[in-house]
């Protein structure tokens, strides 16, 4: 460098690993150029390349810091002294001095592209010339700089430099890289962000390579990696899948993405191929997807059941039911999300995504209980979200699972999509019917439906017979219990009487089994009503009975589901409500008879209820009895032969309601915005593939124009011209107010009305006036007051309450005169009256969080009030987004905020946190801070084995749920701050620039 000569620099290798290295290895599509070299590092296996650097290390990403690295460079003046050592016998006279021939370093460097190296480094190639061959004994290749010694063409050096003493390989490049990297840069600053464009890129792909490393594993488990099949086997014991779930798979339409409806009998194993579709579309696919289950329970259990595979497979699972739910969801860049939804919730997260240009992020769509769209005002909202879909969203693929319909084709039109039906149950099921003593087993081929099979074997006393005519004990006592026994009553009330009058029939034996468990169970039921326990499951659990039914709390029914599927318990008497939700299998089934409340009972539901016997891995065969008396013979022949019912949409329900509501949010979403593009989507439709059977009277598109004026006439929209002259559709600020809230059409008015009027004198110090506000306006007819209760609770309110009751249009005169039973003179709204009713069992249940104590002093059921809690709850999110539509009522966002976080949980503050966990209930939370767990963090760094050895009647299973659960909150939180931190500190892409 003295001399302005720049020394060589040559890295000779052993002749053993002298031969080129293969660029044929492995390479993934999105490997970077100047990263291809590294992945052929495993293909070459000669010891004597441990010598030089390892293909593995990449001399130019952190060139600047080798200077820095000690070990670097002690391995590279170590390798240099092996290398002078070997070839001391074979220099020449003729021989360059001092060199090693062909190093890494200068092969990559002469095979490589100059884009791919930093930007020193190219400024350093633009500065030196072409590099030259050195002639040798060998046929080598040296890449070195210019400045170099001239060479003969008989490989002697002409004018050559007087020789100096050589400078050790160390000193070389330390000095070499000081140079370097203090020469100034003569490239651009296009070029230098093109390279930090570049970098990031090829920073995003490696990630991408090391996120999926387990693409290469593959093979026999349908695209996905391994690891999920042993995800399945550890987390839910399935070690196989069924031949139908295989052949399921592997259709056509599932690998080429086509719409997809398959049918199969209840736990015949249809929501095992949904999950695998789901993780393919999440690993493989890289796209989010949406799960819609038809009950609030359901959500939380499939929150519970897949939070254990998002933290192992590196994916959210994010909760929407009831009042939680963020819209629209958090925007992730580095992770995918499962939505978990209700029907209701998954509606406002689709209309959110449309909002949002966001509907594409979503890959898969899986709908449970697709036979829905015939349910009401629920199948109406079914109808409207795939509806959406189909019609924004050409790339996302739609699954539905359903029972067996009559008339699944006019579901496949509308879904343009395919059918796979499978009569297969993992469990053979026998149906028999009982008429008096005798029973009979169902055979539909038979002339009379019914084959005699046997009689029934009992001993009754005369004053047992009269108290169970229907010998249910007789049925029970054959399998419990040892084995399991659901018996589905018409009313709750029914339940509670039939599983009382079971235990009076029982003998001591009954007493003893698993007694333990049983007494551990009831002080578990106790602790959940703090301190109360109701005095029928008092009675009947030490005898292995309960009853399930809605008019139990959360808390009770957790308690007694696990209880079942534990074998505590060995008999439940329900309603059908079970049967529909939470998955809770029985050797044998009773139906108490074929009715629903006062309703003759459906083929769906018939088939629903007896799917539920026949424990798959634990029974042989499961069987179902249909108790019935003479007069009903003939109609249950009908029941057990006839074709299955028919689905039809529901957007006509209830006086067109849901056809109103489609219409309201087409126009909001600006999906149209004319009448002809109104017209168009309901083209896609399923009232439109079945127009002829549910609007025989009139034409979809008279439907459609009258709902348009509707909508016009309540001042939800409004018609305006365009600039060409054409009529087009807006919607008005209350419309918005109404479609982004969820809000019924029946009830935005009065709604706003509400509200108007709250803000003249909204009561502050006090939660009654915002409790009403809240309080469901569809729940007021489902409770008629108890007049000397209202009065009561009139009478304990504070003045300034009062004051707020009369307000509202309930004075304390009209309470009085209705509790002292005397006629009222001026007319009072009811609606009004109710309302206030229900608002004070709220405000007590906010005030003492109690629910047993509320429950007695408004001698309502324990069900009911919890119904309402949270249905106040949800309907606070929707008042809360109406309100934030509407300038005028900015006060109320704040104050719903808390309101509403405060009604769905209902327990102490500390208690909030444990409760965000997906299916701790307050009893269980209560036992986990009691415990010591009093945080999320708590929860999610708990050892399971000691979980389950500090807290009662906790399994293993049910505690590694709950430390899933607890970590993939944790996770989406972190995840939701992080990515708002990205968004804080991205360059915006509008950025004015000269």
């Amino acid at each position: 460098y003295a001399d302005n000569h720049i020394q060589d620099i040559v890295v000779k290798r052993n002749t053993s690993s002298s031969r080129k290295r293969s660029r044929d290895g492995v390479r993934s599509h999105i490997t970077p150029a100047k990263k291809r070299s590294s992945v052929t590092s495993d293909m070459t296996d000669s010891k004597d390349t441990d010598l030089c650097c390892s293909d593995n290390e990449d001399l130019f990403e952190g060139y600047d810091s080798i200077v820095g690295d000690s070990s670097f460079l002690a391995k590279l003046e170590d390798v240099e002294l092996q290398m002078r050592h070997h070839h001391k016998d074979q220099q020449t006279p003729q021989s360059c001095e001092d060199y090693l021939t062909d190093s890494i370093l200068a092969e990559d460097l002469r095979d490589s592209p100059l884009r791919a190296l930093p930007s020193s480094q190219l400024a350093f190639q633009q500065v030196v010339s072409t590099p030259q061959k050195c002639s040798s004994m060998g046929t080598h290749n040296t890449s070195t700089p210019n400045h170099r010694p001239t060479v003969n063409h008989a490989g002697v050096s002409v004018n050559k430099p007087p020789r100096k003493t050589r400078r050790s390989m160390k000193d070389h490049l330390k000095q070499v890289l000081i140079d370097n990297a203090a020469t100034s840069s003569t490239v651009s600053k296009t070029v230098q962000q093109k390279e930090a464009v570049m970098t990031e890129e090829i920073s995003v792909a490696m990630k991408t390579i090391e996120s999926i490393s387990d693409e290469g594993d593959r093979g026999p488990f349908f695209g996905l990696p391994s690891k999920v099949k042993d995800l399945i086997l550890r987390l839910k014991g399935i070690q196989d899948l069924y031949e139908w779930q295989k052949t399921c798979l592997s259709l056509d339409s599932v690998q080429q993405r086509r719409n997809l409806i398959y049918s199969l009998p209840t736990s015949g194993g249809k929501t095992l191929v949904a999950e695998i579709l789901i993780f393919k579309e999440l690993l493989c696919r890289r796209k989010d997807a949406l799960l819609i289950l038809p009950y609030v329970s359901l959500v939380q259990e499939k929150v519970r059941g897949l939070s254990s595979f998002g933290i192992e497979l590196d994916f959210l699972v994010e909760e929407y039911a009831g009042s939680k739910g963020k819209f629209p969801p958090v925007k992730r860049r580095k992770k995918n999300s499962l939505y978990i939804t209700t029907i209701e919730k998954g509606h406002s997260l689709v209309n959110s995504l449309i909002e949002t240009d966001r509907l594409d992020n979503i890959g898969l769509v899986v709908v449970d209980e697709l036979h829905m769209l015939g349910d009401g005002s629920r199948g109406a909202i079914l109808e409207m979200t795939l509806s959406k879909i189909l019609y924004m969203s050409k790339s996302t693929h739609i699954i539905g699972m359903s029972a067996t319909l009559g008339n699944v084709g006019d579901l496949q039109t509308f879904l343009r999509a395919e059918n796979y039906t499978n009569d297969f149950r993992p469990v053979e099921l026998k149906e028999f019917v009982k008429i008096k003593d005798s029973i009979y087993e169902v055979d539909p081929r038979e002339e009379e439906c019914f084959r005699f099979s046997r009689l029934l074997n009992f001993k009754y006393s005369s004053g047992m017979q009269k108290m169970d005519p229907d010998h249910i004990v007789a049925l029970a006592t054959e399998v419990i219990p040892q084995q399991s026994c659901l018996i589905f009553c018409a009313t709750k009330k029914n339940c509670e009487n039939l599983a009382g009058m079971i235990c009076k029939y029982l003998n001591k034996y009954f007493l003893k089994h698993k007694e333990a468990e049983k007494a551990t169970l009831l002080g578990e039921l106790r602790y959940s009503g703090n301190g109360s326990l109701c005095p029928v499951l008092q009675k009947t659990v030490p005898f292995g009975l309960a009853y399930h039914h809605s008019g139990l709390t959360s808390d009770e029914r957790k308690l007694v589901e696990e209880a079942y599927s534990s074998g505590v318990l060995c008999l439940l008497t329900c309603t059908s409500t079970l049967a529909a939700g939470i998955n809770l299998p029985a050797r044998r089934v009773i139906l108490r008879s074929p009715y629903v409340a006062a309703d003759f009972l459906k083929r769906s539901q018939y088939k629903q209820m007896v799917g539920r016997a026949g424990r798959a891995g634990i029974d042989a065969m499961g069987e179902s009895i249909l108790i019935l008396q003479d007069k009903d013979t003939a109609m249950a022949k009908k029941l057990v032969s006839a074709p299955m019912e028919k689905c039809y949409s529901n957007l006509l329900h209830d006086g067109g309601r849901g056809l109103l509501s489609l219409i309201l949010s087409l126009i909001g979403l600006k999906i149209g915005t004319t009448v002809e593009q109104v017209k168009d989507f309901m083209k896609g439709t399923l009232i439109s593939v079945q127009e002829a059977q549910v609007t025989p009277e009139k034409s979809l598109w008279d439907l459609t124009v009258e709902s348009i004026e509707i909508l016009k006439q309540k001042g939800l929209i409004e018609a305006s011209a365009d600039e060409q002259g054409e009529a087009t559709l807006q919607i008005t600020r209350l419309g918005r107010a109404t479609f982004k809230g969820s809000v019924d059409l029946n009830y935005c008015d009065l709604l706003y009305r509400d509200l108007s009027k709250g803000l003249e004198g909204l009561l502050l110090n006090s939660f009654l006036h915002l409790v009403y506000l809240v309080t469901p306006y569809d729940m007021v007819h489902q409770c008629k007051p108890d007049w000397m209760i209202y009065f009561r609770q009139f009478t304990n309110l504070s003045a300034a309450e009062q004051k707020m009751a009369t307000a509202v249009g309930v004075p304390e005169s009209f309470v009085t005169r209705k509790a002292a039973g005397q006629s009222v003179r001026k007319p009072v709204d009811t609606v009004v009256v109710n309302r206030l009713y229900l608002a004070l069992v709220l405000y007590s249940l906010l005030k003492e969080t109690n629910l047993w104590n509320v429950s007695e002093r408004f001698q309502l059921t324990r069900g009911f009030v919890q119904t309402l809690l949270s249905s106040a709850s949800a309907f606070g999110c929707s008042v809360l987004h109406f309100t934030e539509e509407l300038e005028e009522f900015w006060a109320y966002k704040a104050l719903l905020i808390e309101l509403t976080r405060r009604l769905t949980y209902c327990v102490q503050a500390e208690l909030i946190p444990l409760m965000e966990v997906a299916g701790v209930m307050e009893h269980r939370a209560k036992q986990l801070y009691n415990a010591g767990y009093k945080t999320l963090a708590h929860l999610a760094n708990a050892d399971p084995q000691i979980l389950v050895q500090t807290i009662e009647n906790l399994f293993k299973r049910q505690a590694n749920q709950i430390i899933a659960s607890a970590k993939m909150l944790i996770k989406e939180k972190a995840e939701a701050l992080q990515e708002e931190v990205d968004d804080l500190l991205m360059l915006p892409s509008d950025l004015p620039s000269l």
